[in-house]
């Protein structure tokens, strides 16, 4: 109690001009914030010629909170000595400053480095032929990754935190957090497998043991997989690279096979006719490769003649494909209606003793 009021006694005897100095910091700071972080980034992006270009820069918010803090630290400073504030507390709030202003130059950079922002999108342009997108997206990851470390190594600097034997210890300690995490080194290690021989990037349609779908994000220790259910699968990264992955986005071509199998009755002439309209009919198509078309009279079976029709299509993916397919059988069943050919029927003679 006599320390509340000896505290009291301090406050009531301050002038009331430096409390309204004090409180008109922190407004004028608080109003001004957004003003002061557009002009900066202003200063810094001379080409961006919109406001909502730079409102939205990665360094607007923390800038912005970066002034406000500035202006309740600068009004702590103006009433040190009216408040008779001692050297401790204010060596608290000097390094309680020092801590957020790290902190918030850390979130703007880490922000900056994204697909998203203007200079992600800058860096991306300029390493285009150089690297896929998996690859970038992995890159800035590890760049957000290194740029909290390297805060982290400057609040404890700011702490006065011995970092040599801090990291003194996380060596001893290392042994035993490896030991108890070597799943989570072979994830890491099977993630960083993936980004050197990139068996797949976002996007490819994959196949492997239980698993099939699309890639949607690849991180340091799992890989997600949207299925065609719609269901989103996390897989550690180290099965992944042990297993066998099938990439059906690599696809150059797709196959088509038929086997036509026509009555045994059926003229040779109208058999030679029928392969030459099936084979013009596959080369007037702008998706089939007219070098892989094979139209030939392959088999005699007990129920007719087989024709092999095989040839490859440029329509890759699942959906085209089908369509692909669905167009030549309609064609050719169109051309064996034409010609009256009929299709031969597995039959079976029965022969009733009495």
């Amino acid at each position: 109690m006599e320390q509340l009021a000896e505290f009291w006694g301090r406050v009531t005897s301050i002038q009331i001009i430096d409390i309204i100095i004090a409180i008109g910091i922190i407004v004028f700071f608080r109003i001004l914030s957004g003003t002061f972080s557009y002009m900066i980034i202003r200063i810094f992006k001379i080409k961006s010629k919109t406001a909502k270009e730079i409102k939205e820069s990665a360094f607007f918010k923390p800038l912005k909170a970066f002034f406000i803090i500035l202006g309740i630290y600068l009004a702590i400073v103006f009433l040190r000595a009216p408040l008779q504030i001692n050297s401790q507390v204010m060596d608290i709030v000097t390094k309680a400053f020092k801590i957020i202003s790290v902190l918030e130059i850390a979130v703007g950079l880490a922000n900056s480095f994204t697909s998203k922002t203007i200079l992600g999108r800058k860096l991306k342009k300029s390493l285009s032929s150089k690297m896929d997108d998996t690859v970038f997206e992995f890159v800035l990851k590890i760049t957000r990754v290194l740029i909290y470390v390297i805060a982290i190594f400057l609040v404890l600097a700011i702490l006065e935190i011995n970092l040599t034997g801090l990291i003194a210890g996380l060596g001893l300690g290392g042994v035993i957090v490896t030991l108890a995490a070597q799943d989570t080194a072979k994830n890491l290690f099977g993630g960083l497998v993936i980004f050197i021989d990139k068996p797949f990037v976002v996007g490819d349609w994959i196949e492997m043991d239980a698993y099939e779908g699309t890639i949607e994000d690849i991180t340091f220790r799992t890989t997600r997989i949207r299925t065609f259910e719609n269901a989103l699968v996390n897989i550690p990264n180290a099965i992944i690279a042990d297993a066998s992955v099938t990439n059906w986005s690599k696809m150059e071509k797709r196959r088509y096979k038929a086997n036509l199998c026509v009555e045994l009755n059926t003229p040779l002439e109208k058999l030679q006719l029928l392969k030459t309209r099936i084979e013009n009919m596959l080369q007037e198509r702008e998706s089939v490769y007219d070098d892989s078309i094979i139209v030939k009279f392959d088999q005699i079976t007990d129920n007719g003649m087989n024709i092999l029709i095989y040839t490859y299509t440029n329509s890759v993916d699942y959906a085209s494909y089908l369509k692909e397919v669905e167009d030549i059988n309609i064609k050719i069943m169109k051309i064996l209606k034409e010609e009256n050919i009929e299709l031969a029927y597995d039959t079976k003679t029965v022969y009733v003793k009495n």
